[in-house]
């Protein structure tokens, strides 16, 4: 008899318990993924990290209730068509996708998996999004302005410098984005009756083989388009503008921080925490067709007056006056 109350017990107990234990493992099994595709090199890109806090902020923990997957081209952009369906692969709930190309080859593997683009430029233009408002299909995200902002560095730099009369841009040729915002800095330049010599990359070592040609140019400074290869690299290319004495206009505060001798666009980390968000309201049951494109409100001139002193420049009081920031 007390065998059989024992036995009882145990299949009640069992029975009680099973459904939690389901529960459990079909919660574990909904863990949200996350994909993330980034065309520059990680060690060296601190606003990734912005991506991060903003998602723990909104209450994420890796592994607890979501799992990251991360992919990294290290500035070879021939590599993204690879990561990007190795990505779409896993089946994530929304992809992560940072600066223009890696946008092109996630969008051309797949029109359904939610994708959120960072770090990216004129997304109507690209065909990323139908209208900033109503983006319409599978991508949305915050958008950079970066394009449109190169006439505004040419008139900075002409404050900064003027008795420029030739630059030269130092841009990716691979990403499309740049490739606008050359165009606008020819138009820019022309009207400022300045010449523009463009040098194109394509990778680490065109790199190195396009300062070496900057260096035989008779310029009298250096407009880097914003890109994943030339921010990567940053350092290389402050190293080099301080050896030959020519000044380096940037556009992020981290590239001025390094060395460089101004820089005017967003502010990368904050652009990566808004990704965040966007993440966070797919992944609650938006629709990326119903989220509209953000575009940034504030930006940031940095001006670094230790490298002015190096270079034996004198920054106008009235840039100064304009500056958020000034590294000193």
């Amino acid at each position: 008899m007390m065998g059989r109350v024992i036995g009882f017990l145990v299949t009640l107990a069992l029975g009680l318990l099973m459904p939690a234990v389901i529960a459990s493992a079909q919660s574990v099994g909904k863990m949200p993924k996350i994909a993330v595709l980034f065309a520059g090199v990680p060690a060296v890109s601190p606003q990734i990290q912005g991506l991060y806090d903003g998602l723990r902020e909104l209450g994420y923990s890796e592994g607890k209730n979501i799992t990251i997957d991360f992919r990294a081209a290290e500035g070879r952009f021939e590599r993204l068509p690879e990561l990007a369906a190795a990505l779409v692969a896993l089946q994530p709930d929304v992809i992560v996708a940072a600066t223009t190309p890696s946008v092109v080859a996630t969008k051309k593997q797949t029109q359904t998996v939610p994708i959120v683009m960072v770090a990216v430029g004129d997304p109507v233009g690209f065909k990323f999004v139908a209208s900033l408002s109503q983006p319409g299909g599978n991508i949305t995200g915050p958008t950079l302005l970066n394009t449109e902002l190169s006439a505004k560095r040419v008139e900075l730099l002409k404050e900064a410098l003027p008795k420029v009369s030739r630059v030269a841009a130092l841009w990716n040729s691979m990403n499309p984005q740049s490739r606008s915002a050359l165009q606008e800095l020819h138009a820019a330049t022309t009207a400022l009756g300045v010449q523009l010599d463009s040098v194109a990359i394509t990778s680490p070592e065109e790199l190195s083989l396009g300062l070496v040609n900057i260096a035989a140019m008779n310029i009298d400074a250096l407009m880097v388009v914003p890109d994943a290869l030339t921010y990567s690299y940053r350092k290389s290319i402050v190293e080099f503008s301080l050896k030959h004495r020519i000044p380096a206009f940037f556009t992020y505060r981290e590239e001025v921080a390094d060395g460089g001798f101004l820089g005017y666009g967003v502010n990368l980390r904050e652009e990566y925490q808004r990704a965040a968000i966007y993440v966070h309201k797919i992944l609650k049951g938006a629709k990326p067709a119903d989220l509209p494109v953000e575009q940034p409100t504030r930006f940031e001139l940095v001006v670094n007056l230790k490298t002015a002193q190096a270079l034996g420049l004198t920054i106008p009081l009235s840039l100064l006056i304009q500056a958020t920031e000034v590294i000193r």
